[in-house]
């Protein structure tokens, strides 16, 4: 009998952050939407970095979704496999999050301990800067193509959800609720609080020299 294969589907990034949220919404959708087999963790990521490393040293097959800088338009939906993952996670780092998750790979694999399939399935963002703000429309256009490019790789695999028809087992998507609940940007500022980015008393002073530094110092120890 064929050995049982362990699946780890990974959505990273952070939904406080416009278009990053995109791969913790996918994941969202794919666990409302469907039952999975005993044999598959559907997860969100978040920001977590190396904290997800013992997940991926356990999985034989990983699926990572995330807003990847691909340098192309807006919307556009790619996929990378295998041993390119991690080059294009590094690429062009657009946070935190991606130069820790680019790190949990590489360890996993100086650990001979990766997942033997990865599939990274990104879309390039539109905006990031927009702290509060939800995904653009063009980005949150490419949440279910991303979600039948992950089921098409799985069931190449020979894996296969099982789709939840009745309204009764799904849940309101998160991501509705976030968007109708939340204050508007008039409210909420996302881009920096003028009374504050633009207040004299908030200025950063410029950094002294090396002359000015060492004086200061100077003057500082002959007050003892």
């Amino acid at each position: 009998m064929a050995e049982v294969k362990q699946v780890l589907v990974l959505g990273i990034g952070n939904v406080l952050w416009a278009d990053e949220g995109f791969g913790v919404r996918v994941v969202e959708r794919l666990r409302q939407q469907y039952r999975w087999p005993d044999n598959v963790t559907v997860m969100d990521g978040g920001t977590q970095g190396l904290n997800l490393l013992q997940y991926v040293q356990a999985a034989d097959v990983l699926v990572v979704l995330d807003a990847i800088d691909y340098g192309l338009a807006p919307g556009t939906l790619k996929s990378v496999r295998d041993a390119d993952v991690p080059s294009y996670l590094g690429a062009k780092k657009m946070s935190l999050h991606q130069t820790g998750f680019q790190e949990v790979l590489l360890t996993a694999e100086m650990l001979n301990d990766a997942p033997q399939h990865i599939l990274l399935v990104g879309v390039q963002p539109e905006e990031l800067e927009d702290y509060g703000g939800s995904l653009r429309p063009i980005v949150k256009a490419q949440i279910d193509p991303a979600i039948e490019q992950v089921l098409a790789y799985l069931k190449s695999l020979a894996i296969e959800p099982h789709a939840l028809t009745d309204a009764g087992e799904r849940q309101a998507l998160d991501l509705e609720r976030y968007e109708l609940e939340r204050p508007s940007s008039d409210l909420a500022l996302r881009k920096g609080d003028p009374r504050v980015v633009l207040n004299e008393a908030y200025e950063i002073a410029p950094m002294p020299s090396l002359d000015e530094a060492v004086q200061v110092d100077v003057d500082h120890r002959g007050k003892y």
